[in-house]
C-alpha cells in the first residue's frame, strides 16, 4: 500500500509593503521657491506642481489656500489604524502638520524659509477609519522671526476630532540654495499600481479578545514575538517597535523619502510627531491591566533639528512619566541613526478600566 499525501502549495509571497517600494511622486521645480508663498500654494492646488511623496503615501492633499489660511484633505483608510483599531493621534498629525505649516507659508515673501519649533494637538474624540479628514489651518500672528498658526481637523460631517496649533521660526529671505532633486520629478506618470493608500491593507489590529485577556505589557511582548500582528500604519510607514519593559518603550522608524513633503531631503514634522507618539503612548500601554483601554488626550512636540530623510532608521524611545487611576503621562525623545536629538514630545491620555481597546470606534 502506497502512502498517499495532500498535495502542497507554495504558499503566496507577501506583498512588499509600501515604504519598501521605489518612492513615487516629486517636488516643485526651483523657480517655484521664487514665488510669494501664497503662489506656491496654489500652484500645488491646481496641480501645476508635483504631489509630494507623503501625499502619494496617504493621499494627503492640499486642495485650499487664501492668505494666512491653507486646508487639506486626507482619506481615513485603513493603512492608518493602530493597533487598537483607531487612527492614532500622531497619524493625525501628519496632515495638522500640513496645515499650520501651509498657512503660515502663504504669509511669507519669496524665498523666505520657516521650520517648526513646536507642535501641540489635542484629540477630542475617537477617529475612525472612514470618510475623509479635512485639516483647516489658519494664522493667528506672524512677527518678523515666528509665526503662530492653529488648525482644526473635522469629519466630513463637520464634526471637530482634534484641534491644534504650532509655532514656526522664520529665517531670512534669500536666494535658495539650487535644488538636489530632479527639475522634472517622475510624479504624475502611469504607475503600475495604484499609489499606497488606494491599495488594499496590510496589517491587522489587534483582535479585541487579546486586549481583554493580557495586560498591556503582554501585548507589546507578543507583537515583539509576532504572535500578535502588527498594525496597517507599520506596513504603510515602516513603523516598528523593538523593545518594550513595564514603563520604557522604543520603536523604530526608517527615515525614508516617502515621508517627505516639501522641502525635499527632510522627514515632515507630523512623521516624526508619528513616530514620538507610538513610543510614549505605548510607554502608557505597558502599564495597564487587562480590559482596559486608554483614550489618548494630548500631544505635544518640541523640534530640535530636521530629520535628514537618508533611509536610515530613526529611533524613539518613550517612558511613562506618571500613571495615576484615571490619567497617564509619558514622554518620548526621538534620535537620528547617529544618536542626535531630533525632537522631544510629551503626551497624555485618560485610562478606561473596562472599555473596549477600540473605544466604540466600530459602533459610532
Amino acid at each position: 500500500m502506497t502512502d498517499t499525501k495532500p498535495a502542497t502549495h507554495d504558499a503566496a509571497p507577501e506583498p512588499q509593503a509600501p515604504w519598501q517600494e521605489p518612492v513615487r511622486g516629486g517636488h516643485p521645480d526651483a523657480q517655484h521657491w521664487q514665488l510669494p508663498g501664497l503662489e506656491q500654494l496654489r500652484r500645488l492646488v491646481s496641480r501645476a506642481s508635483p504631489a509630494p511623496p507623503l501625499a502619494r503615501l496617504t493621499g494627503m492633499q492640499i486642495v485650499a489656500a487664501d492668505a494666512g489660511t491653507a486646508v487639506f484633505e486626507m482619506p481615513l483608510s485603513g493603512w492608518l489604524c493602530a493597533p487598537q483599531g483607531a487612527i492614532s493621534i500622531g497619524a493625525l498629525a501628519i496632515p495638522a502638520d500640513a496645515a499650520v505649516g501651509c498657512a503660515i507659508l502663504a504669509d511669507l515673501p519669496p524665498a523666505t524659509p520657516f521650520t517648526t519649533s513646536e507642535l501641540s494637538l489635542r484629540l477630542l474624540e475617537p477617529v475612525a477609519p472612514r470618510g475623509r479628514l479635512i485639516a483647516r489651518g489658519k494664522i493667528i500672528q506672524v512677527r518678523r522671526t515666528i509665526a503662530l498658526a492653529e488648525v482644526q481637523l473635522s469629519d466630513e460631517q463637520d464634526r471637530l476630532l482634534a484641534h491644534g496649533s504650532s509655532l514656526c521660526f522664520i529665517q531670512a529671505q534669500a536666494t535658495p540654495p539650487p535644488p538636489q532633486y530632479s527639475e522634472r520629478p517622475p510624479d504624475d506618470h502611469p504607475q503600475a499600481s495604484p499609489d499606497p493608500f488606494e491599495r488594499p491593507v496590510q496589517g491587522e489590529v489587534i483582535p479585541a479578545e487579546a486586549w481583554r485577556q493580557h495586560s498591556g505589557l503582554d501585548v507589546l511582548r507578543a507583537q515583539l514575538a509576532g504572535t500578535l500582528p502588527a498594525p496597517p500604519i507599520h506596513f504603510l510607514t515602516g513603523l516598528s517597535l523593538t523593545a518594550a519593559s513595564e514603563r520604557e518603550v522604543s520603536f523604530a522608524l526608517p527615515a525614508t523619502p516617502w515621508l517627505c513633503a516639501p522641502p525635499p531631503g527632510r522627514v515632515q514634522g507630523g512623521a516624526v510627531a508619528l513616530l514620538a507618539e507610538a513610543a510614549l503612548n505605548s510607554a502608557i500601554q505597558g502599564t495597564l491591566p487587562a480590559g482596559t483601554a486608554l483614550a489618548p488626550i494630548d500631544l505635544k512636540v518640541n523640534y530640535v533639528r530636521p530629520l535628514a530623510a537618508d533611509g536610515r532608521l530613526a529611533t524613539a524611545s518613550g517612558q511613562l512619566v506618571h500613571a495615576g487611576r484615571r490619567i497617564a503621562v509619558a514622554h518620548a525623545q526621538v534620535s537620528d541613526a547617529d544618536g542626535r536629538v531630533v525632537a522631544l514630545a510629551t503626551g497624555s491620555a485618560v485610562l478606561l478600566p473596562g472599555r473596549p481597546a477600540s473605544l466604540g470606534v466600530d459602533e459610532r
